[in-house]
């Protein structure tokens, strides 16, 4: 992990952020190549699926904001995978069990929704070929990648869990090992899969083989799919949902995405002049905190499928009751905590190409290595997305067949004039909508150049990856002084360094129309680079 700043990277014919370098230069070659910000998306996320197979990858589920130059508008794509149809809250009581397992056959409880939202994007979007774009990926996954430390700590980490499945093990695990830091890492078996969908869009990962393996390899330890539940998997085209913040427009994707409380922290933000408080302060700190408490209970009330449950969005996205959020703030003292942890792990991309078309995605397979079940040949680890159903019927977020469950992953962009100003979003679990309201607010309100505001000291209030936790976990580079007065407010401080990656690894790019720059930054918290030319 990194323990200094990264550079401002500046540019005006196309810039990329991703939270690995690899990543990153495939991102800017398919710019240079010619391809758009669609093309290069899709290319960094199917690379980060090979060389940051703990956090994401072709097994797991994405959501994207695409703003199209050429209509001047943002949409949003649901990548996200439902249950299994026959899945229900019975199986799992019938086993004995209370919840649904985190890792496991039995926790891919959902399709992963990735490759189908790849081509959808690249269907409408995309200008280059699926196989040109792929390429770089398969070639990873092929011929072989180097551990990164971030890869190599996971896999310590989670050697037990790695080690549960056969295919598992021996994928992630070579020689019952775990992978030293700038070893070789090869992956033929997904190389197999990711030139299927090169070659057959998503009918090479959702019918055929490919889906004949993952299924055979899931009921084969104990799982309850059918084909069908792959073949019938298509991603949605939604309109994103927005708030104005200081005369700018705020884009976030709408649920099944927690991506309301961002917005809902920006119209509680605006309710307070921050020209009178430091953004390293502790009322900085307190205020996005206890504003977070009072939405999480909203978001925790409400999100699931929205097919499943009436979200009154208008008004939860309503200046009006911002402001009545903003009155029960008490600046002195913390508030109890009466939401549910949720969240675990996602990466974010972010690309503007030369045409000014823009995507922030986040994309993720939930925990640290997902559900921790390669299926079979086929090299997929699959998401444990459906770890976060419940089994308790009277729950928003129930189990029940063929429904999309509450997902932490919320893509942003501010939008000035009608034109992107700043494309961002960050990993992160309950985290994210944290450090984006953090990052959109250093930006706009303290005038801070995007990687000066990625670097800037970080908090955690919930959960990143790790144990359920209420801790406020704080940077210590926001200082003792600070640490202490949170502390005599009534919040539980918990130190966890000077720069953690439980403080999510961000990325963003500014765009000033005035000079024609792209100004982008990447975390310094993880492995990653902005690129631009």
């Amino acid at each position: 992990m990194a323990q200094h700043t990264r550079a401002l990277m500046q540019s005006s014919e196309g810039a990329v952020s991703s939270p690995h370098y690899l990543a990153s230069v495939v991102g800017l070659e398919v710019l240079q190549k010619g391809g758009n910000a669609v093309d290069a998306t899709i290319a960094m996320n199917a690379t980060l699926g090979v060389v940051y197979p703990h956090m994401t990858g072709i097994g797991g589920d994405a959501f994207w904001l695409i703003y199209d130059q050429a209509e001047k508008k943002v949409h949003a794509l649901n990548g996200t995978g439902r249950s299994a149809r026959n899945a229900s809250r019975d199986i799992y009581r019938n086993a004995g069990l209370n919840q649904i397992p985190e890792r496991g056959a039995l926790a891919a409880v959902t399709v992963p929704g990735a490759a189908d939202s790849w081509c959808k994007a690249h269907e409408r979007f995309g200008k280059l070929g699926l196989e040109e774009i792929l390429k770089p990926a398969i070639g990873y996954a092929r011929n072989g990648f180097p551990v990164t430390a971030g890869q190599a700590r996971f896999s310590a980490d989670r050697f037990d869990v790695l080690s549960q499945s056969d295919s598992t093990r021996n994928t992630y695990l070579p020689g019952d090992k775990v992978p030293e830091i700038g070893s070789i890492m090869r992956l033929p078996q997904l190389a197999e899969t990711l030139e299927a969908v090169a070659k057959n869009g998503r009918e090479g990962f959702y019918d055929g083989p490919v889906a004949d393996e993952i299924l055979r390899s899931l009921n084969a330890a104990g799982s309850y799919w059918q084909k069908s539940d792959l073949q019938d998997h298509h991603g949605i085209w939604d309109e994103p949902i927005s708030t104005t913040y200081r005369g700018l427009t705020a884009y976030q994707h709408p649920p099944n995405s927690q991506g309301f409380v961002h917005l809902m922290l920006l119209n509680v933000l605006e309710q307070f002049d921050l020209s009178k408080i430091s953004d390293t302060s502790a009322d900085y700190a307190h205020l996005i905190v206890e504003a977070s408490k009072l939405i999480f209970q909203d978001r925790d009330r409400y999100l699931t499928d929205p097919a499943h449950c009436d979200i009154p969005m208008e008004q939860l996205l309503s200046k009006e009751y911002a402001k009545e959020l903003a009155g029960r703030i008490s600046m002195e003292k913390a508030a109890d905590d009466r939401r549910e942890a949720m969240g675990r792990d996602t990466t974010c991309t972010v690309v503007v190409d030369k045409d000014g078309n823009a995507v922030s995605i986040i994309q993720s397979i939930y925990h640290e290595f997902g559900s921790a079940f390669v299926a079979g040949d086929s090299g997929v680890l699959l998401q444990n997305r459906g770890a976060s159903f419940s089994l308790d019927e009277n729950h928003v977020n129930s189990l029940e067949g063929g429904k999309l469950c509450f997902h932490t992953l919320m893509p942003g962009m501010l939008l000035k004039d009608g034109r992107p100003h700043l494309v961002y979003g960050t990993m992160g679990g309950e985290g994210q909508p944290q450090t984006s309201t953090m990052l959109a607010s250093r930006v706009v309100d303290y005038g801070l150049d995007v990687q000066t505001a990625l670097d800037r000291p970080r908090w955690l209030y919930g959960r990143t990856w790790g144990e359920d936790t209420k801790s406020l976990r704080v940077e210590t580079r926001f200082g003792e002084a600070v640490l202490d007065d949170l502390r005599a407010r009534g919040h539980s401080v918990e130190p966890v360094g000077e720069w953690s990656d439980l403080a999510g690894h961000a990325a963003a790019i500014q765009c000033n129309h005035d000079t024609g720059v792209l100004a982008a930054g990447a975390d310094a918290r993880g492995d990653g680079i902005a690129l631009g030319w």
